[in-house]
């Protein structure tokens, strides 16, 4: 074992190493966690995925874990014949709840080669009055890897670290107060020819296809209420087109969440897409309800989208993903009945977990009619075989899944569905949009639903649809 002084090196001839944060525990010590950056030649991370830490356990390419905390002691792996080529460096950090680290006794780092078992490198650290530390790093030299002791603190705390090396930090923002009490307005009037309590019924002008009238929807803004009516029109008209005049379906929307996300949330694009989808789901479904979830490192359900709480479900519940370095022991600030936290749901693309979790509520709440699932993601998928392997199991269930891609590249074993062999019947359907928000209602609708009436057909043949 080799005993390291700060700024020390030493060659890393192992290709898998186990790092052990250690201290003393007691009475005022503060709670230490490790965590890990994957860093570039830049020194900085490429995207938040590249942070490995409590909420955000394991790195998309497996190479870096955290393997979990037990008394004074916390565990990352580190797999350096694993890394990806355009990682030059795998920074280990720590970061202390409830003090600082000039109150943690015993700091230190210990190295161990996975494979043996065996003891590789100490290194025992001091700290003043910093909440964030980095002990040491792992960096290429060659074809090989180095290991630096560094034992540096970090005064302004683990956000303050992690923006250094290019992370994008969410800080918890206040409560808002709540707004005053103040008379309910009386009910919107409703739509010309809608009874105020109609339940869901059709309606056709002579020649059109037949459009579904939803209870609630008398309480949308009027300008919403006209869209939604006019969306209505347009998927009866793109289904029409394949000879499916009446046809019931339930209706589950998909909403991805990972940090590259981040721009369509801010800017209102996947609140606009939410709000076109619930015109797929008010005229399919019978209850004009529509199931949600969203997802990225972790899959979360939404409370349903009823289409008479329209505005107030898109306020609360379409939010991107934080990353989010404190407080992961209590709820987020701020957090009402029925949201998603979702520091929870994390940053990363794990599609493969919310596909399990979908199919897990079809086969718990069965209906008589298909179910349509409208899955949107901006790519970055990388779990190919563990998503395919969901989807050709899926092959026999009554759903079918229908992917659409938000501008960015790299949706894998999504864009090869079509032609892989060996199923049944084909249930996924993919295509991509540079910009969603350029595309008319017809042309969307159009290609929302363009598979979707072939393999309705298809399973009712082979007795997957009765």
């Amino acid at each position: 074992m080799t005993t390291l002084s700060k700024g020390a090196n030493m060659p890393v001839a192992v290709s898998a190493v186990r790092a052990v944060l250690g201290w003393s525990t007691g009475p005022g010590v503060p709670d230490v966690d490790a965590s890990a950056l994957l860093l570039t030649g830049s020194g900085r991370v490429r995207s938040d995925g590249d942070f490995v830490f409590y909420n955000q356990p394991q790195h998309a390419s497996d190479a870096v874990r955290h393997l979990g905390k037990q008394a004074g002691a916390d565990s990352l792996h580190v797999d350096l014949a694993a890394l990806e080529r355009d990682i030059e460096r795998v920074t280990l950090c720590a970061s202390a709840d409830g003090g600082t680290f000039g109150q943690v006794p015993g700091l230190h780092l210990r190295l161990f080669d996975t494979a043996s078992g065996a003891e590789l490198a100490r290194f025992d650290m001091e700290a003043g009055t910093e909440t964030a530390y980095v002990s040491g790093e792992f960096y290429r030299r060659g074809d090989g890897w180095k290991f630096r002791a560094i034992g540096q603190g970090y005064a302004n705390g683990l956000g303050g670290l992690a923006r250094d090396f290019g992370i994008s930090v969410d800080e918890e923002q206040p409560a808002a107060a709540p707004a005053p009490s103040r008379p309910s307005p009386p009910p919107a009037p409703p739509a010309p020819g809608i009874p105020p309590d109609s339940t869901v019924r059709s309606v056709a002008a002579q020649g059109e296809p037949s459009v579904r009238i939803t209870k609630g929807e008398e309480r949308l803004p009027v300008d919403m209420r006209k869209r939604l009516s006019l969306r209505k029109q347009q998927v009866a008209v793109s289904l029409s087109k394949h000879g499916l005049t009446k046809l019931t379906a339930r209706v589950i929307l998909v909403l991805d969440a990972s940090g590259s996300m981040s721009s369509l949330y801010t800017r209102g694009t996947v609140a606009a897409v939410t709000e076109r989808m619930a015109a797929v789901a008010a005229q399919l479904d019978d209850d004009g309800e529509m199931q949600a979830w969203t997802f990225a490192t972790n899959p979360a359900q939404l409370p349903d989208l009823v289409i008479g709480e329209l505005p107030e479900w898109l306020r609360l519940h379409v939010r991107v993903g934080q990353l989010s370095l404190f407080g992961r022991k209590k709820p987020q600030k701020g957090l009402l009945p029925g949201q998603a936290d979702m520091r929870a749901v994390g940053i990363q693309n794990e599609e493969q977990k919310v596909i399990a979790e979908v199919r897990a509520f079809v086969r718990a709440h069965p209906v008589p009619d298909p179910t349509l699932v409208l899955f949107f993601s901006d790519g970055g998928v990388h779990r190919n075989d563990e998503i395919e392997k969901e989807l050709r199991e899926a092959v026999e269930e009554p759903v079918f899944w229908q992917f659409i891609g938000l501008g960015r590249s790299q949706y894998g074993v999504l864009e090869r569905f079509d032609t892989l062999p060996g199923r049944r019947v084909d249930n996924v359907g993919f295509f991509a949009v540079d910009d969603i928000e350029k595309i008319s209602d017809p042309e969307l609708y159009d290609r929302l639903l363009s598979e979707f009436p072939s393999w309705l057909r298809a399973a009712r043949q082979i007795g997957i649809l009765h």
